[in-house]
């Protein structure tokens, strides 16, 4: 108890240090100078950007990690480094190969705690094929790893789950041999292509924005796949907009690819609370197109003027370096905005 009373009051000298900051409008110096902490957020990209630094220099202080150690591979404690849902498997080998700062040395210390399941790797090893998805299977795997955490260990029971503490991922495809798309992209002057999409035609937002757009329009340039003849980071690259809907999963890796080839994401979904929310303000970097309005997306962009287009496009390039992973991860990449995502809601702070 003594433990626990005094991380909270660790916990409640940050949130007051945070608020007054944000009120204040004011920077501090960070705790402490090293190369971790050469970076202070600035501009209309960020929703509080004193509150954020703020935050981020008491996370710093005292936000820790625990692993739990239970369960074997593959299932547990490793996952996809490539390919598209490689940001679980970054994560968990971030935490569990102990390269991070903000690994607990013991779970005494730990303001949360990781369960190092891999969704994907159920999906690949417990499922015969793609067509026979039964969510139950990786409800009964995580709830009967739950059920035994919860019994063995006191920790699990300090707070009850509530849906306002999920914290939203940002999908990347992160090729082999890199850690993540690259950063390309022409200057505002050199993209022709007012709005590009290129991708599988699954999920019924892209159902409808094929029906409505594939081969109707060249200035609206959507694609079933590229054939080979085709580039997709040269065409992105030369976009102004890059459509992201949801396909199976509401969240797209289109959003990272654009914003690191410098084209501004235009959200194409009802249900997606963006990634880093909290912090971001995606209405200066991106555009948020309703599933209803996707005939509409011609008119919708043609009405941004060239002055609000190159604000966007110069706050996409702002943000990018929020979007990129780094290992071990670094100050205010993608790895540590998930990090500062969790502690916000540990925290239980609102950053407006």
């Amino acid at each position: 108890m003594e433990e626990e009373e005094r991380v909270e009051k660790r916990l409640a000298r940050a949130r007051v240090a945070i608020l007054e900051a944000g009120r204040m409008r004011s920077y501090k110096m960070s705790w402490r100078l090293t190369d971790r902490t050469t970076f202070t957020p600035r501009g209309p990209i960020y929703r509080n950007p004193y509150a954020f630094h703020q935050s981020h220099i008491e996370m710093e202080k005292i936000f820790k990690v625990w692993a739990y150690k239970e369960g074997e591979l593959p299932i547990f404690h490793g996952g996809p480094m490539n390919n598209i849902y490689s940001i679980e498997g970054q994560i968990m080998d971030e935490i569990e190969s102990r390269k991070s700062q903000f690994l607990a040395r013991n779970p005494n210390e730990a303001l949360v705690f990781f369960l190092p399941v891999s969704v994907v790797s159920i999906r690949h090893y417990l499922y015969k094929s793609r067509s026979d998805y039964d969510r139950r299977i990786i409800q009964d795997v995580v709830t009967d790893y739950i059920a035994a955490l919860s019994n063995k260990y006191p920790y699990w029971n300090r707070s009850s789950f509530q849906p306002e503490r999920d914290v939203s991922l940002p999908e990347i495809n992160i090729p082999y041999y890199h850690l993540g798309p690259p950063l390309v992209g022409q200057p505002p002057e050199n993209r022709s292509i007012l709005a590009f999409f290129a991708g599988g035609n699954h999920g019924h937002v892209r159902k409808y924005l094929f029906d409505i757009w594939e081969g109707k329009d060249e200035e609206i340039k959507v694609l079933n796949y590229l054939p080979k003849t085709l580039n997709y980071s040269d065409l992105m690259s030369r976009a102004k907009f890059c459509l992201c809907p949801s396909g199976y999963e509401v969240a797209s890796p289109r959003i990272v690819e654009s914003i690191s080839a410098g084209c501004v994401p235009v959200i194409v979904s009802d249900h997606y609370v963006l990634p880093f929310s909290d912090v971001l303000d995606w209405s200066k970097f991106s555009v948020e197109v309703p599933v209803a309005k996707v005939p509409e997306i011609k008119k919708i962009l043609e009405a941004i003027g060239m002055d609000e287009y190159l604000k966007l496009q110069k706050m996409v390039m702002k943000v990018q370096r929020h979007f990129i992973i780094h290992r071990p991860s670094k100050p205010y990449d993608l790895i540590d905005m998930v990090f500062h995502s969790v502690w916000l809601r540990r925290l239980n702070v609102k950053l407006s």
